[in-house]
C-alpha cells in the first residue's frame, strides 16, 4: 500500500510530486516580471537623507511611533501566549 518508511514513494506519487514542481516552477516564471531600478547617477553631497525631516537629519519616519508597535506587538504575543497555554493546559 503506502511506502514503509526509509523507503521511495511509489513510482505514481514520484510522478504526481514531479508534475506539481514542474507546474509551480512554471508559474513562477509565468508571473516574473523584469525590475526596473533608479537611475544609478550620484545625487548631490548637500542633498542628504530625502526621507527625514530637515529637523532631525539621519531619522527617517518616527522613532517613538515604531518604539510602540513593537511593544504594542511583543504585549499581543504575550497575551496570544498565555490564551493558547490556558486553553491547552491538562485540567
Amino acid at each position: 500500500m503506502g511506502a514503509a518508511a526509509g523507503e521511495a514513494p511509489a513510482p505514481r506519487m514520484r510522478t504526481a510530486l514531479g508534475l506539481a514542481l514542474a507546474l509551480a516552477v512554471a508559474a513562477l516564471l509565468a508571473t516574473a516580471s523584469v525590475a526596473l531600478a533608479v537611475d544609478p547617477t550620484a545625487t548631490p553631497a548637500g542633498a542628504g537623507d530625502v526621507r527625514t525631516n530637515p529637523v532631525a537629519p539621519g531619522l527617517a519616519g518616527d522613532p517613538l511611533f515604531a518604539v510602540l508597535g513593537v511593544a504594542l506587538v511583543g504585549v499581543a504575543a504575550v497575551v496570544v501566549t498565555l490564551v493558547a497555554v490556558r486553553l491547552t493546559a491538562r485540567r
